[in-house]
């Protein structure tokens, strides 16, 4: 099936004034036109397929059960939102509504990022009530991974493959934080402070137990699920188990951002500027703001960069500047979004399969996406111009 064309998609958005001018303007007519090549690939015949990048000229796709399978959904979102137009909200809905068995996925933690940035997203803009139960269900799914003894949410299941060759028992990894927000989204829909004690917990020990003195944090914790002791602390995507992998960074200062903004705890507030702090300021960090895959890459500046942890880094700073009044993390924000807007690191227009930024890497340790698009990568980018516009002038 074939979509609008690119210059009715211009004209529409020149209706919308908060898209009329500047930088937003172009990026969200940018992305309009590019992510209507992307639909096409992913509309052709009778699926609706789920992307994840573009490798040698090829759209690649993944089952829903990937961890990045809401990721494209929750973009379209962020288009209805960024342009009002009906188009956008059509497809949302059917790429939303196509992961919609998800809400009962219990062997992983990354049900809170598919089902929140795809229904979460259509959830806060349409108001759908069927929505409303599906991130409900998904809620009383992750809760499912919660260890008492260790009060976290564990990560991934460790009685087989990888995880079991390598000995763990429990692994917690920085990136769980991310998946907090369908918990105290739950607490806030129902009542129901289970959730909300739950995500509480998990943000104490990954507060306590997953940062350094210099608020870098390790990827995985190891916790024993019976006594709640720690095994370990390793790595998995960064480059050793005392590095500063990137992305890892990012989530965990989006991490402590949004946990603040649902608690109100002081501690949070301060665990993110004490990140944002440590990221802004390392020596390893690129005047234009897009990290290294790793801050203690070998081989820097001769190495790869991240445009995924740039993206999210820049959401985080919009919304940690607007929570905590400091203008600066904004102006840093911007800074890492003007340089992931330019020729550096945004597809030509027409080229990248639909997508909107190059450069990202996924596990670089294992060669898995290196150096290609990401569908988070937009996704991130695309929040990023949300909590830019709506908080501009």
């Amino acid at each position: 099936m074939k979509h609008f064309p690119a210059v009715l998609a211009i004209i529409l958005l020149m209706a919308v004034p908060a898209c009329r001018n500047g930088f937003l303007a172009d990026n969200v007519r940018f992305a309009d036109s590019q992510l209507r090549i992307l639909l096409d690939k992913c509309d052709e015949g009778d699926t609706v397929r789920v992307p994840a990048s573009f490798i040698d000229g090829e759209v690649t796709f993944v089952p829903i059960d990937d961890w990045v399978s809401g990721f494209f959904a929750g973009s379209l979102w962020y288009m209805y939102e960024l342009t009002g137009d009906g188009f956008w909200k059509e497809h949302a809905k059917a790429h939303t509504e196509r992961i919609d068995s998800i809400k009962y996925l219990k062997w992983h933690h990354d049900v809170g990022f598919m089902i929140y940035d795809s229904f979460g997203n259509g959830y806060r803009l349409t108001g759908d009530p069927a929505y409303r139960e599906v991130l409900l269900e998904a809620a009383r799914s992750l809760s499912t991974r919660f260890r008492p003894a260790a009060g976290i949410l564990q990560s991934w299941d460790a009685d087989s493959g990888w995880r079991k060759e390598r000995g763990w028992r429990c692994p917690v990894i920085i990136d769980n934080m991310m998946n907090l927000e369908i918990l105290f989204n739950a607490t806030k829909e129902t009542g129901d402070s289970s959730f909300y004690k739950i995500a509480v917990s998990h943000a104490d020990k990954t507060l306590q137990n997953h940062f350094r003195e210099d608020a870098s944090s390790y990827h995985v914790v190891d916790y024993d699920p019976d006594t709640g002791e720690i095994r370990g602390k390793y790595t998995f995507q960064g480059c050793d188990d005392s590095s500063a992998w990137a992305r890892g960074q990012s989530w965990g200062l989006y991490g402590f951002t949004m946990a603040y903004s649902y608690t109100k705890e002081a501690k949070y507030l301060d665990q993110a500027e004490r990140i944002a702090e440590f990221l802004l300021n390392h020596p390893s960090l690129p005047a234009d703001g897009v990290p290294y895959w790793d801050y203690d890459a070998p081989g820097i500046p001769d190495t790869y960069r991240d445009a995924s942890a740039a993206a999210i880094m820049a959401s985080a700073l919009y919304q940690l500047s607007e929570l905590d009044g400091n203008k600066e993390y904004r102006k840093e924000a911007d800074r890492i979004m003007t340089t992931l807007a330019s020729p550096s690191f945004r597809s030509e227009p027409g080229e990248g399969g639909g997508f909107l930024l190059q450069h990202s890497v996924g596990h670089l340790p294992a060669g898995g996406y290196v150096d290609v698009p990401l569908t988070y990568s937009d996704y991130y980018f695309l929040e990023a111009l949300v909590r830019k516009q709506s908080r501009r002038l």
